[in-house]
């Protein structure tokens, strides 16, 4: 690589992370190129260099933001790695529902929620496995630093592709309905689900009242790129929002930061942590 070009992507890397939290490894720079492309483009720009330029000479928000959450890593899909959600069915939300029954009250956040297909699984579980639940007050949040998901989230669109991740048929016919080539999920599922754009790594996070606590959190597959700081705080964060007897899944690869506020509980082939 070029020195200039390495400049610019180390100093777009330094960008991204104020933001984001999101500690971008050098050996994954080529990504700048591909993932930037659409933005140089609005922008009547050819190249990153330009790019670089533009934001040295003066702080422009709005382009910073739209970078930070052009470079964040988006993959999802409905009933991802689905043992936590067997488990949740099986085991911790008669538990949970049980616990709740005198306040008839759930609340669940989807952390780096994406295009919400997280949040949609967990709210066609509900609906699916515990009709008692009719007539709670059940809130699913989804939050994401990026406004182009979260928008994508809200509407609840989603290709055929999407959809044949994770979807059997008979939840593809029950939950949504086909409009044109697409599928869109059904009022009754939509309710359930509210989103907006968070930054979880801000000075101000999403939630952080006790009025505002979670019984479960899933914070799946979303610290890999943070550092070993930046987990220690969110995690604290969300220790705070959750009950003793609240639930928190992390990714299949992911343990907390400080184990002395944690208690990791195996079972069904999966992991999730009770606070201490």
């Amino acid at each position: 690589m070029e020195p200039s070009a390495s400049a610019d992507t180390g100093f777009l890397r330094q960008l991204v992370f104020g933001l984001s939290q999101n500690l971008l490894d050098p050996s994954r720079d080529y990504l700048f190129e591909s993932r930037l492309n659409g933005l140089l483009r609005d922008h009547g720009m050819t190249c990153l260099n330009e790019l670089v330029e533009c934001l040295k000479r003066g702080r422009n928000p709005a382009l910073e933001h739209a970078i930070a959450e052009a470079m964040t890593i988006n993959e999802t899909s409905f009933f991802r790695d689905g043992r936590p959600f067997d488990v949740l069915r099986d085991e911790l939300l008669p538990r949970l529902i049980e616990a709740r029954r005198r306040t008839r009250r759930l609340r669940f956040w989807s952390a780096a929620c994406s295009t919400g297909q997280e949040a949609y699984s967990l709210a066609i579980l509900l609906r699916e496995s515990f009709p008692a639940l009719t007539g709670w007050e059940i809130c699913i949040e989804g939050t994401d630093i990026s406004a182009e998901v979260v928008e994508r989230a809200q509407k609840g669109v989603y290709h055929r592709l999407e959809m044949d991740r994770g979807l059997p048929a008979r939840m593809v016919a029950r939950y949504f309905e086909p409009v044109g080539e697409d599928w869109v999920v059904r009022p009754e599922i939509r309710s359930m689900c509210h989103f907006r754009q968070a930054n979880l790594c801000a000075v101000a996070p999403p939630f952080k009242s006790a009025d505002e606590r979670f019984d479960l959190i899933f914070l799946r597959n979303v610290m890999l790129y943070f550092s070993q700081e930046t987990r220690k705080a969110l995690l604290a964060g969300m220790h705070r929002l959750l009950p003793r007897d609240g639930i928190l899944f992390l990714g299949s690869t992911e343990q907390p930061a400080d184990p002395s506020l944690w208690i990791p509980v195996l079972t069904g082939g999966t992991c999730y942590y009770r606070p201490r």
